[in-house]
């Protein structure tokens, strides 16, 4: 087998359409397997939503007409008032300044005075179900209805709570009897329209048009007829309705909100973002608008905004999984990776049987470098679908990070007995083969992956890679050009068809393709130095001594980044076992090699807070934020 070359190599690449990488530790410059291209893609769906009734202003539910005690007596002089009316009262003040125990406290009063008094028990059964006890507030909102059964308002509140419990049937019977009963009520058409709006046909449209023209003034119904729209997919109509309701209510935060959605799934980006900004500026404890202002901001590839609005949103909502998934892949793609493992795990939590959250878990541990920690990940993913070529993929590739090439193909072979049409599969496979230097079967299965797809540019420079290796540098050249033609900013591809060409004598064409590289990845040492050669064997002296002391520095910066790394990494350890003398020396150790090494700083800094030392922590954390504005100082 001919020598290469005498420069630096750069390692195999097995990227995503994204470009979006991974080095398996153990090959020392020789493969690349992808790992974030591997994950889940998230669904870009918008849920339009309805605020829930219950979660209204005490006004929302007419307690002024529900209890109908407290009518009777509003013309009354105080002193013949009732005690349970005035036990009643006394819990509707509690109501205005949220006080819902203290409500409760005196609805339940106002019960045991007066069990027969409907108002009473609407009340009660109105707080029961603000404070979740939907049992409990059936009871007494039953009650109610049984001591009055043209009660609206209570049969309405009944109507909410049955349908958030998902007795949708039970739920549309007591919304058909509210509106027969007051068919002049908006309040009544509204309750019935959101029932049947998770429905078939058009008749939950229906009622919300009979609800706005019985009150034509009121924002929140024109913001819920934008709802029912865009769940038809008529986002036009939508649009119209939404901004309708801001011109009747320009702070009304949930029109902005389902505005914004509308131009998100329009991927008209910066409109949606200026919608669901004003959506949490007005509502800060909105999770969704913090989620989908998130969703925004990632399609503008601004991921660490993304990611604060997502940290937000999980503080809000934390038994979210959509939002955790999400939270998951925007903090690896972020490079967050600890928040990630964090995130996948609580989506664990909440979906123990999902195997793809197992998968997302291993990736985001191999990312980290903990392939020992993966491999139990992956093969719960693989027992709960031990069919899905995929998952026992992921698996191989940790094993690979392992240096456990026989586990490697084993797993590989299973995937590829399940999933034989895999262009992915059968790459891995070929680099797990090469990686036991058995060149003989690797080169058939890249092969097979180009067959597969032959737009598959890492098969190609792989391929090429061991044409090189061989000799075959016509053959190796052929090869570099398809991966160019598929992925022409893959800068290590223009790297080696530069070495080769250099091989072959090609001095011109050489030092186009090197420079092409550099261009592309300008710290990209190998390049630098391989220039150099060409430049000197082309008489240029002066411009191969410039090169090669760009190299040279070049990998002065990646040994001191190294360096860097090792002392953190024992700085940690240090921290973990107490040491925080010996963790801080490390820490320091490591900003001397490396100024710009974000994790020393923060890890720094959380040394230093807990030695006490609180102004220099506060500035050690503020200079990691300035480096990598990701790294937020943890909360005390």
């Amino acid at each position: 087998m001919a020598e290469p070359t005498s420069e630096v190599l750069p390692p195999l690449v097995h990227r995503n359409q994204s470009g979006r990488a991974h080095v398996i530790s153990h090959c020392s410059g020789e493969c690349r397997l992808d790992i974030i291209g591997k994950q889940r893609r998230l669904s870009p769906s918008i849920v339009f939503r309805f605020p829930s009734r219950l979660a209204r202003a005490v006004v929302v539910t007419a307690f002024a007409t529900g209890f109908v005690a407290l009518a009777q007596t509003a013309t009354k002089p105080p002193a013949e008032k009732s005690s349970t009316q005035m036990v009643v009262e006394r819990g509707l003040e509690k109501l205005k300044t949220g006080d819902f125990a203290g409500a409760r406290r005196e609805f339940e009063t106002a019960v045991r005075l007066a069990p027969g008094d409907p108002g009473a028990q609407s009340a009660l059964g109105w707080v029961l179900a603000q404070q979740g006890d939907s049992d409990a507030a059936i009871d007494h909102l039953q009650r109610a209805i049984k001591a009055k059964p043209d009660f609206v308002d209570a049969r309405l509140t009944l109507a909410s709570v049955l349908a958030q419990r998902g007795n949708s049937s039970e739920a549309e019977q007591q919304a058909r009897a509210a509106v027969k009963i007051a068919p002049e009520n908006a309040e009544a058409h509204r309750t019935l329209a959101r029932i049947l709006s998770q429905q078939a046909g058009d008749e939950g449209l229906t009622e919300m048009q009979r609800a706005i023209e019985l009150a034509p003034a009121r924002a929140d119904l024109r913001d819920e007829l934008g709802a029912i729209l865009a769940q038809q997919n008529r986002f036009a109509d939508a649009e119209v309705a939404f901004n309708e309701a801001l011109r009747l209510q320009p702070t009304l935060e949930s029109a902005h909100f389902h505005l914004g959605a509308v131009d998100l799934q329009a991927q008209q980006f910066d409109a949606a973002a200026s919608e669901l900004e004003k959506a949490v500026e007005l509502n800060p404890q909105d999770a969704a608008a913090h989620y989908y202002l998130a969703k925004t901001l990632t399609a503008q590839s601004k991921t660490t905004e993304a990611l604060a609005e997502l940290r937000k949103s999980a503080a809000l909502k934390p038994d979210w999984f959509a939002l955790q998934l999400e939270l998951g892949v925007t903090s690896q793609r972020g490079g967050d990776i600890d928040g990630a493992v964090t995130a996948f795990h609580q989506a664990l939590k909440l979906h123990p049987e999902d195997a793809e959250v197992y998968n997302d878990l291993g990736l985001a541990l191999l990312q980290k470098g903990d392939a020992e920690g993966a491999i139990p990940e992956f093969k719960t993913a693989v027992q709960l679908r031990p069919l899905d070529g995929t998952l026992r993929g992921s698996l191989a590739i940790a094993y690979l990070q392992l240096a456990n090439f026989d586990a490697a193909v084993a797993e590989l072979e299973t995937a590829l007995k399940a999933t034989p049409s895999s262009a992915s599969l059968h790459y891995d496979l070929g680099l797990a083969y090469k990686l036991k230097d058995q060149l003989e079967k690797a080169a058939p299965e890249f092969q097979e992956a180009i067959r597969l797809q032959p737009d598959l540019a890492d098969a190609h420079y792989t391929l090429g890679i061991l044409f090189w290796q061989r000799g075959e540098f016509d053959n190796a050249a052929e090869q570099m050009h398809q991966a160019l033609r598929s992925q022409p900013d893959y800068a290590q591809a223009h790297y080696i068809l530069g070495t080769i060409l250099k091989q072959q004598g090609k001095l011109a064409d050489a030092a186009a393709e090197l420079r092409e590289a550099i261009r592309l990845q300008p710290d990209f040492a190998g390049a630098h130095t391989t220039l150099a050669g060409v430049l000197r064997q082309s008489g240029d002296t002066t411009g191969a001594a410039a090169e090669a002391k760009e190299g040279a520095r070049i990998e002065a910066s990646v040994n001191n980044l190294q360096a860097a790394k090792i002392s953190t990494n024992s700085g940690k350890r240090l921290l973990a076992a107490g040491d925080l003398e010996g963790a801080i020396t490390q820490f320091r150790s490591a900003i001397h090699s490396e100024p710009k090494y974000a994790p020393a700083h923060y890890q720094l800094a959380v040394a230093l807070r807990q030695s006490g030392q609180k102004e220099e922590a506060k500035a050690e954390f503020e200079k990691a934020a300035e480096l990598d504005p990701n790294l937020i100082a943890p909360a005390r």
